[in-house]
């Protein structure tokens, strides 16, 4: 069985909007019977990479990537460059983003923007995924945009105890600090750069992606900077994050109102979808399995079905502006 079919089986897209709608495998199964073929199809395909050992374990790693992103260095933001830089207020301390033009990128335009958060530093497994925390270390918004067309900024989790301030490589950090240097810095790349501030799409992976509502819907002055939201590998309700306020998530969650999000993760989404629709919270809401076992974000720079939905869906995000 070739790699494009393994793929094709297992990737499955749902969207729901609200309690009674199929938003779980049971609940489409129930309300579609003829969803039952292709299920059992990527069952049947999920058992055999995963459930035993008669084919070997797919692994993302192994998957070429078409894309590079670009290294962060130092100097003055310029088309086609990624540069590290600090936004005004935290000057003489250790927190740092990244800020990415993209090569059709001019003054005179407006783009949407991709803010992204990263997972946490200290991670490797044994499929060889790494994860070291930092912000030079993000790739999922160069990889939706294929490096045109949005303005690309990583943002750091900031940690101000013990001193100095500094970028945050394990969890929220402070998550006050992390969210006033997220509005300051939002807000200044889009005068300053032009970014449009009805088209700013909040991305992360794993981290990160619990970040989409930990810290984009924290509370009702950042939760409305976002037209919508991607999240990669975990999300609230599905995965318990150290946090005092962790168990608030579906008030959080509220605060997404119509905007869509996008979440996917390795092999099988049904845990988020459960857990969201134990809510009773309507939504926009989008699941994509990745059929690898991967705990990576890697795939946004490969040719894989997986990167084609997601650009689709974004795409759909930033032309459907609220």
């Amino acid at each position: 069985m070739g790699y494009d079919r393994v793929v094709g089986c297992v990737q499955r897209r749902r969207r729901y909007r609200g309690p009674d709608a199929p938003g779980l495998v049971n609940a489409t199964l129930h309300h579609h019977p003829s969803d039952m073929h292709r299920f059992s199809i990527a069952a049947i395909v999920l058992l055999g990479l995963w459930g035993g050992h008669a084919l070997a374990q797919p692994n993302l790693n192994n998957v070429p990537a078409d894309l590079v992103v670009p290294v962060a260095g130092s100097g003055a933001p310029a088309p086609g460059l990624r540069v590290r830089a600090t936004t005004a207020g935290w000057e003489g301390t250790g927190v740092h983003h990244t800020l990415y033009l993209p090569p059709d990128w001019r003054p005179e335009i407006s783009l949407p923007v991709i803010v992204e958060y990263v997972g946490n530093g200290g991670y490797a497994n044994r499929l060889g995924d790494l994860s070291d925390g930092s912000v030079e270390g993000g790739v999922l918004g160069y990889g939706l945009s294929a490096g045109r067309g949005f303005l690309w900024l990583v943002l750091p989790f900031v940690e101000r105890d013990p001193a100095p301030t500094r970028n945050a490589v394990k969890w929220w950090g402070d998550i006050e600090e992390t969210k006033r240097y997220c509005l300051a810095t939002v807000r200044d790349v889009g005068r300053r750069f032009g970014g449009d501030p009805r088209r700013v799409v909040l991305v992360g992976f794993s981290r990160g992606a619990i970040a989409c509502t930990y810290l984009g819907l924290h509370d009702d002055e950042i939760a409305q900077l976002w037209c919508g939201f991607l999240a990669h590998s975990h999300f609230e309700g599905e995965f318990k994050h150290p946090a005092p306020d962790q168990a608030a998530w579906p008030e959080r969650l509220r605060r997404l109102g119509p905007r869509p999000l996008f979440v996917s993760q390795e092999v099988s989404t049904a845990k988020t979808a459960a857990a969201i629709a134990a809510t009773s919270i309507a939504g926009d809401f989008t699941f994509v399995d990745f059929p690898f076992p991967n705990h990576s974000a890697r795939w946004a720079l490969c040719d894989v079905p997986l990167r084609q939905t997601a650009r689709a869906w974004l795409q759909r995000v930033v032309r459907e502006k609220p």
